[in-house]
């Protein structure tokens, strides 16, 4: 009963479809006949047949003039992009950072990668910094070699680009910034003391200051979330005090200014933290020590090696009166000023510290051994570990100030088997190791 109304329509509905299509036909056939005879049957049925089929003909070829024109035309507009040359014809090229400022509109990024593609220069990543009056583009390049600095800039700027800043990359800056963020966090998440240096190589050659939460602070009071303003970027500590990042040369941005915000509260969050695993050492005499990662929490057995140190030994290794050694035990077991080892003999007793500290871009090195423990390799195992823990930083090279008469200190510089500078002022000696390069690779050199 239901299917029956419905089958009736549809095929009605078929049925005067097919009569409107049959009329429709049998009209054209019609009007077609009539105009055949008019024309044909006509005094000038020929040459007007022949004249309309000229005039198609006209029409078509300047339809198809005009379409070739208009695209040249097009053409002669678009800005001159080099062809790629052939495979093994590139030459050497150079990694570029480059950091500009575009207008905030549609089509200003593709002006300056048109710009940029002139000089054959490839676009490798892209980050974008959205500001209120524009937006920063932060690229990595690849040039060619023989492509100098100005010329880039030049290019940069003809593209639209305005407060360019350019920079010389490495392999190191092929990573993405993702993927570079988010190792930055693991490591901050395993070891409380790597957030200045997190801090660090997140935004490049910056100065990491720390100022501990002694007394009532002074001017404005810092905001919980902190503050950035121009080149200056001030964080709360979740250890107490205020870590500054300053940046002479770039000012920050919001989005960098989030991501310290994010690092900071990853840090907070997982609370004070340290690797505690030893390893135990052989010394050449016969013997063993341990050597692990200090802290604050070492700070009573600190002070009782300071106790059992000659003055001398303590005025060599703070270069100022042996009283005075005590109160810098503190800041050196910080863990924002950088990382200490500390190496405990069999009976559970302190008796060397070494140091590496966070000194601007530069990295400062040094070492207290206990009096008893001296001349026996202490000082040698403690400066290897923290060399390594420093290239392994991306440090590219550290320092260690001493007295001229310290030869113990510069026999261990010189047992790193590194290329040393040395730097001699009024009986202070600064002896400096670059790390950026291997020792095969310097026998190797000229």
């Amino acid at each position: 009963m239901t299917d029956e109304p419905t089958a009736h329509p549809q095929r009605t509905g078929a049925w005067r479809h097919d009569a409107v299509e049959l009329a429709a036909l049998f009209t054209a056939v019609a009007a077609a006949d009539a105009v055949a005879n008019t024309v044909a049957h006509g005094p000038d049925g020929p040459t007007l047949l022949f004249g309309s089929a000229g005039a198609l003909l006209a029409t078509a070829g300047f339809h198809t003039w005009w379409g070739r024109r208009r695209r040249e035309r097009a053409r002669r507009h678009l800005p001159a992009v080099p062809p790629a040359p052939a495979s093994g014809d590139e030459g050497p090229t150079a990694l570029w950072r480059m950091r500009t400022t575009v207008r905030d509109e549609p089509g200003s990024l593709a002006t300056l990668c048109l710009a940029l593609a002139r000089h054959r220069v490839d676009i490798l990543s892209l980050q974008t910094h959205p500001l209120a009056d524009g937006t920063v583009d932060e690229l990595l390049l690849r040039a060619p070699a023989v492509l100098p600095r100005a010329e880039l800039a030049a290019a940069a700027a003809a593209g639209g680009g305005r407060d360019t800043w350019l920079e010389r990359a490495d392999a190191h800056d092929l990573v993405d910034a993702p993927t570079r963020a988010l190792n930055l966090a693991t490591r901050t998440a395993l070891d409380t003391a790597e957030l200045p240096l997190a801090l660090r190589k997140l935004f490049g050659r910056c100065t990491i200051r720390h100022t501990p939460a002694r007394g009532p602070r002074k001017g404005r009071p810092l905001p919980a979330e902190g503050s950035w303003e121009g080149t200056v970027m001030r964080l709360r500590d979740p250890a107490g005090g205020t870590i500054t990042v300053e940046r002479p040369y770039l000012p920050f941005t919001p989005t960098e200014f989030a991501r310290a915000r994010a690092l900071v509260e990853l840090d907070a969050r997982l609370g004070p933290r340290l690797p505690r695993h030893g390893d135990v050492l052989e010394l050449p005499e016969g013997g063993g020590i341990t050597v692990r990662r200090a802290d604050s929490g070492d700070l009573a057995a600190a002070h009782e090696m300071h106790e059992r140190c000659s003055p001398a030994t303590l005025a060599a290794r703070y270069h100022g009166p042996a009283g005075d050694a005590d109160r810098y035990l503190r800041h050196l077991l910080g863990p924002r000023f950088g990382r200490t080892l500390a190496a405990w003999n069999g009976s559970g007793q302190l008796v060397a510290l070494g140091h590496l500290l966070w000194d601007g871009e530069e990295t400062e090195i040094a070492l207290l051994v206990e009096d008893e423990w001296q001349q026996r390799g202490v000082g040698r195992q403690l400066l290897r570990r923290l060399t390594e823990m420093a290239r392994a930083a991306g440090c590219e090279s550290v320092y260690a100030v001493t007295q001229a008469s310290n030869t113990g200190m510069v026999a261990a510089m010189r047992s790193l088997d590194l290329p040393l500078d040395y730097q001699m002022e009024e009986g202070t000696l600064v002896v400096t190791a670059r790390l950026a390069q291997t020792p095969e690779a310097a026998r190797r050199q000229p």
